[in-house]
Protein backbone atom coordinates (compact mmCIF):
# COMPACT_ATOMS: atom_id res chain seq x y z
CA UNK A 1 0.00 0.00 0.00
CA UNK A 2 1.21 3.39 -0.84
CA UNK A 3 1.00 5.80 2.48
CA UNK A 4 1.21 9.18 1.54
CA UNK A 5 3.20 10.24 4.80
CA UNK A 6 5.75 12.49 5.14
CA UNK A 7 3.81 15.63 3.45
CA UNK A 8 5.70 18.95 1.81
CA UNK A 9 4.75 22.58 2.76
CA UNK A 10 2.92 22.73 -0.17
CA UNK A 11 0.35 19.42 0.99
CA UNK A 12 -3.29 20.44 2.62
CA UNK A 13 -2.67 19.41 6.24
CA UNK A 14 -5.26 16.82 7.54
CA UNK A 15 -7.28 18.21 10.26
CA UNK A 16 -6.96 16.31 13.38
CA UNK A 17 -9.46 15.35 15.99
CA UNK A 18 -11.57 12.62 17.22
CA UNK A 19 -10.90 10.91 13.96
CA UNK A 20 -7.58 9.02 12.85
CA UNK A 21 -7.13 7.81 9.46
CA UNK A 22 -7.42 3.85 10.48
CA UNK A 23 -10.61 1.81 9.81
CA UNK A 24 -10.88 1.25 14.06
CA UNK A 25 -11.46 5.05 13.98
CA UNK A 26 -14.08 5.48 11.60
CA UNK A 27 -16.39 3.11 12.97
CA UNK A 28 -17.34 5.93 15.53
CA UNK A 29 -19.05 7.74 13.00
CA UNK A 30 -23.12 7.83 13.33
CA UNK A 31 -25.27 8.99 9.93
CA UNK A 32 -26.71 12.08 11.44
CA UNK A 33 -30.36 12.65 11.86
CA UNK A 34 -31.20 15.37 9.26
CA UNK A 35 -29.89 12.85 6.72
CA UNK A 36 -32.22 9.93 8.06
CA UNK A 37 -35.17 12.74 7.68
CA UNK A 38 -34.05 14.36 4.34
CA UNK A 39 -35.40 10.97 2.38
CA UNK A 40 -34.78 13.07 -1.13
CA UNK A 41 -31.95 14.51 -2.75
CA UNK A 42 -31.05 15.52 -6.98
CA UNK A 43 -27.84 15.26 -8.26
CA UNK A 44 -26.68 17.53 -11.12
CA UNK A 45 -24.46 14.72 -12.30
CA UNK A 46 -22.56 17.25 -14.91
CA UNK A 47 -19.23 18.10 -16.61
CA UNK A 48 -17.35 17.98 -20.40
CA UNK A 49 -18.83 14.52 -21.47
CA UNK A 50 -22.55 16.28 -21.49
CA UNK A 51 -20.73 18.23 -24.25
CA UNK A 52 -21.43 15.09 -26.85
CA UNK A 53 -24.59 14.43 -25.58
CA UNK A 54 -23.55 10.97 -26.17
CA UNK A 55 -24.12 8.91 -22.83
CA UNK A 56 -21.79 7.81 -20.14
CA UNK A 57 -18.01 7.28 -19.66
CA UNK A 58 -17.28 9.13 -23.45
CA UNK A 59 -14.02 10.31 -22.43
CA UNK A 60 -13.14 6.54 -21.97
CA UNK A 61 -15.12 4.76 -25.23
CA UNK A 62 -14.35 7.92 -27.30
CA UNK A 63 -10.24 5.84 -27.54
CA UNK A 64 -12.04 2.80 -28.47
CA UNK A 65 -12.31 1.79 -32.08
CA UNK A 66 -15.38 0.62 -33.50
CA UNK A 67 -17.42 1.66 -30.37
CA UNK A 68 -20.25 4.13 -31.35
CA UNK A 69 -18.88 6.89 -28.76
CA UNK A 70 -15.79 6.66 -31.06
CA UNK A 71 -17.91 6.61 -34.48
CA UNK A 72 -19.35 9.41 -32.75
CA UNK A 73 -16.83 11.22 -31.90
CA UNK A 74 -14.49 10.69 -35.75
CA UNK A 75 -17.99 12.11 -37.00
CA UNK A 76 -18.10 15.56 -34.71
CA UNK A 77 -14.57 16.05 -33.65
CA UNK A 78 -12.29 14.42 -35.99
CA UNK A 79 -10.19 11.67 -35.12
CA UNK A 80 -8.68 11.43 -31.52
CA UNK A 81 -4.86 11.42 -32.02
CA UNK A 82 -5.91 15.06 -33.25
CA UNK A 83 -8.95 16.16 -31.48
CA UNK A 84 -8.67 14.46 -28.19
CA UNK A 85 -11.03 14.84 -24.60
CA UNK A 86 -9.09 18.02 -23.81
CA UNK A 87 -10.28 19.44 -26.92
CA UNK A 88 -13.91 18.47 -25.74
CA UNK A 89 -13.11 20.16 -22.38
CA UNK A 90 -12.51 23.15 -24.53
CA UNK A 91 -15.80 23.00 -26.47
CA UNK A 92 -17.36 23.05 -23.22
CA UNK A 93 -19.01 26.47 -22.44
CA UNK A 94 -22.18 26.10 -20.19
CA UNK A 95 -23.63 28.87 -22.05
CA UNK A 96 -26.93 28.45 -20.79
CA UNK A 97 -26.55 27.05 -17.47
CA UNK A 98 -28.49 28.98 -14.43
CA UNK A 99 -28.02 27.23 -10.83
CA UNK A 100 -30.08 29.47 -9.20
CA UNK A 101 -33.03 28.53 -11.58
CA UNK A 102 -32.27 24.55 -11.55
CA UNK A 103 -32.04 24.12 -7.91
CA UNK A 104 -35.01 26.41 -7.01
CA UNK A 105 -36.63 23.76 -9.31
CA UNK A 106 -35.28 20.97 -7.53
CA UNK A 107 -36.38 22.28 -4.30
CA UNK A 108 -40.17 22.97 -5.33
CA UNK A 109 -39.95 19.16 -6.48
CA UNK A 110 -39.65 17.67 -2.38
CA UNK A 111 -35.17 17.77 -2.57
CA UNK A 112 -34.00 17.96 0.66
CA UNK A 113 -29.99 17.87 -0.35
CA UNK A 114 -28.37 18.67 -3.70
CA UNK A 115 -25.59 16.89 -5.47
CA UNK A 116 -23.14 18.55 -7.74
CA UNK A 117 -20.22 16.97 -9.55
CA UNK A 118 -16.67 17.89 -8.47
CA UNK A 119 -14.82 15.71 -10.91
CA UNK A 120 -15.74 12.38 -12.84
CA UNK A 121 -13.20 9.57 -14.26
CA UNK A 122 -12.52 12.33 -17.15
CA UNK A 123 -10.43 14.36 -14.03
CA UNK A 124 -10.82 17.64 -14.64
CA UNK A 125 -11.88 19.77 -11.53
CA UNK A 126 -14.87 21.62 -11.63
CA UNK A 127 -13.83 24.75 -9.11
CA UNK A 128 -10.81 26.73 -8.88
CA UNK A 129 -8.87 24.14 -7.79
CA UNK A 130 -5.22 24.64 -6.37
CA UNK A 131 -3.77 21.31 -7.79
CA UNK A 132 -5.13 20.25 -10.39
CA UNK A 133 -4.78 22.97 -13.68
CA UNK A 134 -7.63 21.42 -15.93
CA UNK A 135 -10.13 22.92 -13.88
CA UNK A 136 -13.50 24.44 -14.96
CA UNK A 137 -11.77 28.18 -14.07
CA UNK A 138 -8.84 27.73 -16.59
CA UNK A 139 -10.33 26.05 -19.43
CA UNK A 140 -13.94 25.11 -20.85
CA UNK A 141 -16.85 27.36 -19.58
CA UNK A 142 -14.16 29.09 -17.07
CA UNK A 143 -16.66 29.73 -14.37
CA UNK A 144 -16.53 28.33 -10.74
CA UNK A 145 -18.90 25.10 -11.41
CA UNK A 146 -18.67 23.99 -7.73
CA UNK A 147 -18.86 27.47 -5.94
CA UNK A 148 -21.81 28.90 -8.25
CA UNK A 149 -23.73 25.42 -7.35
CA UNK A 150 -22.78 25.62 -3.66
CA UNK A 151 -24.21 29.47 -3.54
CA UNK A 152 -27.24 28.27 -5.17
CA UNK A 153 -27.56 25.73 -2.97
CA UNK A 154 -26.99 27.76 0.14
CA UNK A 155 -29.76 30.54 -1.57
CA UNK A 156 -32.50 27.55 -1.41
CA UNK A 157 -31.96 26.28 1.54
CA UNK A 158 -30.68 22.91 0.57
CA UNK A 159 -27.96 20.41 1.97
CA UNK A 160 -24.91 20.69 -0.21
CA UNK A 161 -22.91 17.41 -1.54
CA UNK A 162 -20.30 16.89 -3.88
CA UNK A 163 -19.04 13.44 -5.66
CA UNK A 164 -15.56 12.69 -6.64
CA UNK A 165 -15.10 10.23 -9.16
CA UNK A 166 -11.55 11.17 -10.46
CA UNK A 167 -9.66 8.54 -8.01
CA UNK A 168 -10.04 6.51 -11.64
CA UNK A 169 -8.52 8.21 -14.42
CA UNK A 170 -4.88 6.38 -13.90
CA UNK A 171 -6.72 3.44 -15.39
CA UNK A 172 -9.60 4.78 -16.52
CA UNK A 173 -7.86 7.11 -19.18
CA UNK A 174 -5.70 4.16 -20.67
CA UNK A 175 -7.59 3.88 -23.72
CA UNK A 176 -5.87 7.63 -24.72
CA UNK A 177 -2.46 5.38 -24.92
CA UNK A 178 -4.09 3.35 -27.74
CA UNK A 179 -4.58 3.50 -31.29
CA UNK A 180 -6.41 2.55 -34.36
CA UNK A 181 -6.38 -1.44 -34.91
CA UNK A 182 -6.91 -1.09 -38.16
CA UNK A 183 -8.04 1.93 -41.24
CA UNK A 184 -5.73 4.95 -42.90
CA UNK A 185 -4.71 5.68 -39.27
CA UNK A 186 -3.54 2.30 -38.05
CA UNK A 187 -0.94 2.64 -35.03
CA UNK A 188 -1.39 6.43 -34.93
CA UNK A 189 -1.23 7.14 -31.29
CA UNK A 190 -4.10 8.96 -29.51
CA UNK A 191 -3.20 11.84 -28.02
CA UNK A 192 -3.06 10.26 -24.52
CA UNK A 193 0.42 10.39 -24.43
CA UNK A 194 1.23 14.07 -24.99
CA UNK A 195 3.47 16.27 -22.99
CA UNK A 196 3.49 20.34 -21.99
CA UNK A 197 6.14 20.35 -24.68
CA UNK A 198 3.66 19.42 -27.49
CA UNK A 199 1.27 22.04 -26.98
CA UNK A 200 3.66 24.98 -28.27
CA UNK A 201 0.84 27.19 -30.69
CA UNK A 202 -2.20 25.11 -29.75
CA UNK A 203 -5.08 26.91 -27.59
CA UNK A 204 -3.88 24.44 -24.68
CA UNK A 205 -0.35 26.08 -24.71
CA UNK A 206 1.02 26.23 -21.38
CA UNK A 207 -1.07 23.18 -20.05
CA UNK A 208 0.25 19.92 -19.58
CA UNK A 209 -2.04 16.72 -21.05
CA UNK A 210 -0.40 14.62 -18.14
CA UNK A 211 -2.34 16.73 -15.49
CA UNK A 212 -5.66 15.55 -16.81
CA UNK A 213 -4.50 12.10 -18.31
CA UNK A 214 -2.66 11.03 -15.91
CA UNK A 215 -0.94 8.63 -18.50
CA UNK A 216 2.48 8.59 -18.11
CA UNK A 217 3.06 4.81 -17.04
CA UNK A 218 2.53 1.77 -18.62
CA UNK A 219 -0.94 0.68 -18.75
CA UNK A 220 -2.61 -2.14 -17.55
CA UNK A 221 -1.99 -5.77 -19.30
CA UNK A 222 -4.75 -5.60 -22.35
CA UNK A 223 -6.21 -2.32 -21.36
CA UNK A 224 -7.83 -1.61 -24.70
CA UNK A 225 -10.52 -4.41 -23.74
CA UNK A 226 -13.19 -1.94 -22.03
CA UNK A 227 -14.59 -4.35 -20.07
CA UNK A 228 -11.26 -4.99 -18.06
CA UNK A 229 -11.90 -2.11 -16.05
CA UNK A 230 -14.81 -3.77 -14.05
CA UNK A 231 -12.65 -6.59 -12.87
CA UNK A 232 -9.94 -3.62 -11.82
CA UNK A 233 -12.21 -0.86 -10.08
CA UNK A 234 -10.31 -2.22 -6.45
CA UNK A 235 -7.31 -1.97 -8.18
CA UNK A 236 -6.77 -5.81 -8.38
CA UNK A 237 -7.09 -8.40 -11.37
CA UNK A 238 -3.51 -6.98 -12.81
CA UNK A 239 -4.57 -2.98 -12.49
CA UNK A 240 -1.47 -0.81 -12.71
CA UNK A 241 -1.24 0.74 -9.49
CA UNK A 242 -1.14 4.42 -9.25
CA UNK A 243 1.95 6.19 -7.86
CA UNK A 244 3.17 8.11 -5.04
CA UNK A 245 2.27 11.16 -6.94
CA UNK A 246 -0.51 10.53 -8.18
CA UNK A 247 -2.04 9.65 -4.74
CA UNK A 248 -0.48 13.26 -3.29
CA UNK A 249 -2.15 14.94 -5.65
CA UNK A 250 -5.54 13.79 -5.30
CA UNK A 251 -5.79 13.72 -1.96
CA UNK A 252 -4.82 17.42 -1.87
CA UNK A 253 -7.01 18.42 -4.92
CA UNK A 254 -10.05 16.48 -2.16
CA UNK A 255 -8.85 18.40 1.17
CA UNK A 256 -8.85 21.68 -1.02
CA UNK A 257 -12.29 21.06 -2.19
CA UNK A 258 -13.08 20.57 1.29
CA UNK A 259 -11.91 22.78 2.66
CA UNK A 260 -12.99 25.79 0.39
CA UNK A 261 -16.72 24.36 0.05
CA UNK A 262 -17.78 23.16 3.49
CA UNK A 263 -19.68 20.15 2.26
CA UNK A 264 -22.32 18.42 4.16
CA UNK A 265 -22.39 15.20 1.99
CA UNK A 266 -19.55 13.94 -0.17
CA UNK A 267 -20.16 10.46 -2.76
CA UNK A 268 -16.99 8.97 -3.47
CA UNK A 269 -17.59 6.47 -6.47
CA UNK A 270 -15.12 3.66 -5.25
CA UNK A 271 -15.04 0.63 -3.35
CA UNK A 272 -14.93 1.77 0.60
CA UNK A 273 -12.58 4.65 -0.12
CA UNK A 274 -10.81 6.68 -3.08
CA UNK A 275 -7.44 4.44 -3.99
CA UNK A 276 -8.41 1.91 -1.06
CA UNK A 277 -6.51 -0.93 -0.09
CA UNK A 278 -3.52 0.82 -2.41
CA UNK A 279 -3.19 4.00 -0.87
CA UNK A 280 -4.39 5.46 2.75
CA UNK A 281 -5.32 8.72 1.08
CA UNK A 282 -9.08 7.68 1.29
CA UNK A 283 -8.99 6.91 5.09
CA UNK A 284 -7.07 10.41 5.80
CA UNK A 285 -9.48 12.41 3.74
CA UNK A 286 -12.33 10.93 5.38
CA UNK A 287 -10.45 11.62 8.73
CA UNK A 288 -10.08 15.11 7.55
CA UNK A 289 -13.65 15.62 6.32
CA UNK A 290 -15.02 14.50 9.50
CA UNK A 291 -12.72 16.03 11.97
CA UNK A 292 -13.03 19.20 10.25
CA UNK A 293 -16.83 19.20 9.83
CA UNK A 294 -17.08 18.43 13.83
CA UNK A 295 -14.50 21.91 13.92
CA UNK A 296 -17.79 23.81 11.98
CA UNK A 297 -20.50 22.39 14.14
CA UNK A 298 -19.13 22.78 17.47
CA UNK A 299 -18.31 18.86 18.83
CA UNK A 300 -21.02 17.66 16.66
CA UNK A 301 -20.42 15.45 13.34
CA UNK A 302 -23.45 16.67 10.84
CA UNK A 303 -20.98 15.19 7.67
CA UNK A 304 -22.41 12.34 4.95
CA UNK A 305 -19.60 10.30 3.85
CA UNK A 306 -20.63 7.68 0.89
CA UNK A 307 -19.09 5.16 -0.32
CA UNK A 308 -20.16 1.55 -1.79
CA UNK A 309 -19.58 -2.61 -1.83
CA UNK A 310 -18.81 -2.08 2.02
CA UNK A 311 -17.83 -5.13 4.21
CA UNK A 312 -19.33 -5.09 8.07
CA UNK A 313 -16.92 -2.68 9.82
CA UNK A 314 -16.76 -0.02 6.81
CA UNK A 315 -20.39 0.22 6.78
CA UNK A 316 -19.92 1.55 10.64
CA UNK A 317 -17.21 4.15 9.26
CA UNK A 318 -19.58 5.43 6.42
CA UNK A 319 -23.19 5.65 4.94
CA UNK A 320 -23.44 2.75 2.07
CA UNK A 321 -24.32 4.20 -1.43
CA UNK A 322 -25.74 1.18 -3.23
CA UNK A 323 -26.03 2.41 -7.25
CA UNK A 324 -29.27 1.74 -9.42
CA UNK A 325 -30.90 -0.09 -7.23
CA UNK A 326 -31.51 -0.72 -3.41
CA UNK A 327 -31.93 -3.50 -0.97
CA UNK A 328 -34.60 -5.99 -0.53
CA UNK A 329 -35.07 -5.71 3.32
CA UNK A 330 -35.07 -3.09 5.82
CA UNK A 331 -31.66 -2.32 6.69
CA UNK A 332 -30.07 -1.64 10.11
CA UNK A 333 -27.63 1.48 9.51
CA UNK A 334 -29.48 4.45 7.18
CA UNK A 335 -27.69 4.06 3.21
CA UNK A 336 -28.68 5.71 0.11
CA UNK A 337 -30.12 4.44 -3.27
CA UNK A 338 -28.55 6.82 -6.11
CA UNK A 339 -30.07 6.20 -9.59
CA UNK A 340 -31.04 8.42 -12.92
CA UNK A 341 -33.77 9.74 -15.24
CA UNK A 342 -31.29 8.35 -18.31
CA UNK A 343 -27.83 8.04 -18.21
CA UNK A 344 -25.75 9.37 -15.73
CA UNK A 345 -24.25 11.76 -18.12
CA UNK A 346 -26.83 13.46 -20.72
CA UNK A 347 -27.59 11.30 -23.55
CA UNK A 348 -29.71 12.73 -26.49
CA UNK A 349 -30.57 9.41 -27.73
CA UNK A 350 -32.67 8.90 -24.91
CA UNK A 351 -34.28 12.31 -25.00
CA UNK A 352 -35.49 11.16 -28.54
CA UNK A 353 -36.90 7.94 -27.81
CA UNK A 354 -38.49 9.23 -24.45
CA UNK A 355 -36.53 6.21 -22.28
CA UNK A 356 -36.42 8.74 -19.08
CA UNK A 357 -37.57 7.51 -15.84
CA UNK A 358 -41.35 8.59 -15.58
CA UNK A 359 -42.70 10.54 -12.43
CA UNK A 360 -44.66 7.41 -11.42
CA UNK A 361 -41.51 4.95 -11.47
CA UNK A 362 -39.64 7.20 -9.25
CA UNK A 363 -42.20 7.98 -6.75
CA UNK A 364 -42.77 4.07 -6.12
CA UNK A 365 -38.99 4.16 -6.09
CA UNK A 366 -38.55 6.91 -3.59
CA UNK A 367 -40.92 4.76 -1.38
CA UNK A 368 -39.47 1.64 -1.58
CA UNK A 369 -36.55 2.52 -0.31
CA UNK A 370 -37.89 4.98 2.55
CA UNK A 371 -39.33 2.08 3.68
CA UNK A 372 -36.22 0.46 4.15
CA UNK A 373 -34.36 3.26 5.95
CA UNK A 374 -32.95 4.49 2.73
CA UNK A 375 -32.31 7.89 1.45
CA UNK A 376 -33.19 8.27 -2.58
CA UNK A 377 -30.32 10.82 -4.52
CA UNK A 378 -31.74 11.01 -8.05
CA UNK A 379 -29.86 12.70 -11.20
CA UNK A 380 -31.45 14.52 -13.66
CA UNK A 381 -29.05 14.77 -16.61
CA UNK A 382 -27.83 18.39 -17.58
CA UNK A 383 -27.06 19.33 -21.11
CA UNK A 384 -23.63 20.32 -22.00
CA UNK A 385 -24.85 23.89 -22.42
CA UNK A 386 -26.48 23.58 -18.97
CA UNK A 387 -29.97 23.05 -19.36
CA UNK A 388 -31.96 20.61 -18.76
CA UNK A 389 -35.11 19.66 -21.59
CA UNK A 390 -38.54 20.01 -21.23
CA UNK A 391 -39.08 16.15 -21.21
CA UNK A 392 -37.16 16.10 -17.73
CA UNK A 393 -38.93 19.42 -16.79
CA UNK A 394 -41.97 18.33 -16.77
CA UNK A 395 -40.97 14.88 -14.54
CA UNK A 396 -39.23 16.99 -11.97
CA UNK A 397 -42.40 18.86 -12.06
CA UNK A 398 -45.01 15.95 -11.29
CA UNK A 399 -42.57 14.01 -8.52
CA UNK A 400 -43.03 17.90 -6.93
CA UNK A 401 -46.69 17.96 -7.84
CA UNK A 402 -46.65 14.37 -5.69
CA UNK A 403 -44.52 15.49 -2.84
CA UNK A 404 -46.66 18.99 -1.99
CA UNK A 405 -49.22 16.47 -0.83
CA UNK A 406 -47.66 12.87 0.06
CA UNK A 407 -44.53 14.18 1.56
CA UNK A 408 -45.26 13.72 4.79
CA UNK A 409 -45.23 10.24 4.90
CA UNK A 410 -41.65 10.41 3.41
CA UNK A 411 -39.57 13.59 5.32
CA UNK A 412 -38.86 12.21 8.91
CA UNK A 413 -40.32 8.99 8.52
CA UNK A 414 -38.56 5.49 10.20
CA UNK A 415 -39.54 2.24 8.59
CA UNK A 416 -42.05 0.36 10.37
CA UNK A 417 -41.99 -3.34 11.79
CA UNK A 418 -42.30 -5.01 7.86
CA UNK A 419 -41.31 -3.08 4.83
CA UNK A 420 -44.69 -3.33 3.42
CA UNK A 421 -46.58 -6.01 1.22
CA UNK A 422 -47.54 -6.74 -1.94
CA UNK A 423 -45.95 -9.36 -4.78
CA UNK A 424 -42.44 -7.23 -5.27
CA UNK A 425 -41.30 -8.39 -2.22
CA UNK A 426 -41.05 -12.00 -2.57
CA UNK A 427 -39.70 -11.47 -6.12
CA UNK A 428 -37.05 -8.48 -4.77
CA UNK A 429 -33.87 -9.10 -6.52
CA UNK A 430 -30.25 -9.32 -5.14
CA UNK A 431 -27.83 -6.62 -4.94
CA UNK A 432 -25.18 -6.74 -7.78
CA UNK A 433 -21.85 -5.44 -6.80
CA UNK A 434 -21.95 -1.80 -6.49
CA UNK A 435 -26.24 -2.41 -6.72
CA UNK A 436 -27.32 -3.06 -10.03
CA UNK A 437 -30.48 -4.42 -8.99
CA UNK A 438 -32.54 -2.11 -10.61
CA UNK A 439 -35.83 -3.16 -12.62
CA UNK A 440 -35.01 -6.51 -12.35
CA UNK A 441 -37.79 -7.81 -10.17
CA UNK A 442 -41.50 -7.65 -10.66
CA UNK A 443 -43.01 -4.17 -11.72
CA UNK A 444 -44.59 -2.66 -8.71
CA UNK A 445 -48.74 -2.44 -8.78
CA UNK A 446 -51.30 -0.84 -6.63
CA UNK A 447 -51.33 -4.52 -4.38
CA UNK A 448 -47.72 -3.63 -3.73
CA UNK A 449 -47.95 -0.92 -0.12
CA UNK A 450 -44.99 0.40 1.42
CA UNK A 451 -45.28 1.56 5.14
CA UNK A 452 -43.39 4.36 7.20
CA UNK A 453 -44.28 5.79 10.38
CA UNK A 454 -44.33 8.38 12.95
CA UNK A 455 -45.38 8.62 16.37
CA UNK A 456 -48.86 7.49 16.85
CA UNK A 457 -49.06 7.01 13.14
CA UNK A 458 -48.46 4.41 10.07
CA UNK A 459 -48.55 5.46 6.64
CA UNK A 460 -49.74 2.83 3.98
CA UNK A 461 -48.49 3.95 0.82
CA UNK A 462 -49.93 2.04 -2.49
CA UNK A 463 -47.58 1.75 -5.40
CA UNK A 464 -50.32 3.00 -8.06
CA UNK A 465 -53.68 4.29 -7.30
CA UNK A 466 -56.16 1.31 -6.29
CA UNK A 467 -59.21 0.35 -8.09
CA UNK A 468 -60.36 -1.89 -6.48
CA UNK A 469 -60.86 -2.24 -2.31
CA UNK A 470 -57.58 -2.31 -0.54
CA UNK A 471 -56.67 -5.04 1.84
CA UNK A 472 -53.85 -5.12 4.01
CA UNK A 473 -52.92 -7.98 6.45
CA UNK A 474 -50.27 -6.44 8.41
CA UNK A 475 -52.81 -3.96 9.71
CA UNK A 476 -55.48 -6.98 11.15
CA UNK A 477 -57.15 -7.67 14.92
CA UNK A 478 -55.18 -11.31 14.67
CA UNK A 479 -51.62 -9.39 12.84
CA UNK A 480 -48.71 -10.15 15.57
CA UNK A 481 -47.04 -6.92 14.31
CA UNK A 482 -49.93 -4.56 15.07
CA UNK A 483 -49.85 -3.58 18.96
CA UNK A 484 -52.31 -0.71 18.98
CA UNK A 485 -55.25 -0.23 17.88
CA UNK A 486 -56.71 1.70 14.68
CA UNK A 487 -58.73 4.61 15.61
CA UNK A 488 -59.34 6.04 12.14
CA UNK A 489 -57.92 6.13 8.60
CA UNK A 490 -57.78 8.82 6.24
CA UNK A 491 -56.21 9.44 2.56
CA UNK A 492 -53.89 12.36 2.69
CA UNK A 493 -54.72 14.97 0.76
CA UNK A 494 -58.28 14.57 0.53
CA UNK A 495 -61.42 15.41 3.30
CA UNK A 496 -63.25 12.52 2.08
CA UNK A 497 -64.32 10.21 4.69
CA UNK A 498 -63.15 6.94 4.06
CA UNK A 499 -65.06 3.45 4.09
CA UNK A 500 -62.48 1.48 5.91
CA UNK A 501 -63.10 -1.72 8.37
CA UNK A 502 -60.83 -4.10 10.66
CA UNK A 503 -61.25 -7.64 10.77
CA UNK A 504 -58.96 -10.71 11.99
CA UNK A 505 -57.50 -11.11 8.74
CA UNK A 506 -56.72 -7.34 7.57
CA UNK A 507 -57.58 -4.01 7.37
CA UNK A 508 -59.85 -3.26 4.15
CA UNK A 509 -60.24 0.36 2.71
CA UNK A 510 -62.85 0.83 0.08
CA UNK A 511 -61.86 2.73 -2.90
CA UNK A 512 -62.04 6.53 -2.44
CA UNK A 513 -64.20 8.25 -5.13
CA UNK A 514 -61.68 10.72 -6.02
CA UNK A 515 -57.32 10.56 -5.34
CA UNK A 516 -55.59 13.77 -4.76
CA UNK A 517 -52.37 12.78 -6.83
CA UNK A 518 -51.40 10.68 -9.77
CA UNK A 519 -48.81 7.88 -8.73
CA UNK A 520 -49.72 7.16 -5.50
CA UNK A 521 -51.88 7.02 -3.03
CA UNK A 522 -51.56 7.35 0.75
CA UNK A 523 -52.99 6.25 3.46
CA UNK A 524 -52.84 7.11 6.78
CA UNK A 525 -53.34 5.07 9.73
CA UNK A 526 -54.34 6.40 13.21
CA UNK A 527 -53.38 4.64 15.98
CA UNK A 528 -54.83 4.56 19.48
CA UNK A 529 -57.83 5.31 21.47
Amino acid sequence: MTEVDKQSPADQPMQTGKFEPTWDSLTQYETPGWFRDAKFGIWAHWGPQCEPESSDWYARHMYSQGHWQYNRHVERYGHPSKFGFKDVIHEWQAENWNPDELVGLYKRAGAQYFFAMANHHDNLDMWDSTYQPWNSVAVGPKRNIIGEWAEAAKKHGLRFGISVHAAHAWSWYETAQGADREGPLAGVPYDGKLTKADGKGTWWEGLDPQDLYEQDHTPSPDFQNLGKIHGRWEWGGGASTPDEAYCRKFYNRTVDLINKYHPDLIYFDDTALPLWPVSDVGLKIAAHYYNSNMLRHDGKLEAVLFGKVLDEQQQQCMTWDIERGTSPRIEPLAFQSDTCLGSWHYDSGIYERGDYKSATLVIHMLADIVSKNGNLLLSVPVRGDGTIDEKERAIVESIGDWMEVNSEAIFATRPWKVLGEGPAIADAPPIEAQGFNEGKGKPFTFKDIRFTTKPGVIYAITLGLPDEVIEIESFGKDSPLLDASIRNVRLLGSDEKLDWSQAGEALTIQTPTKYPTQHAAVFVVELGD
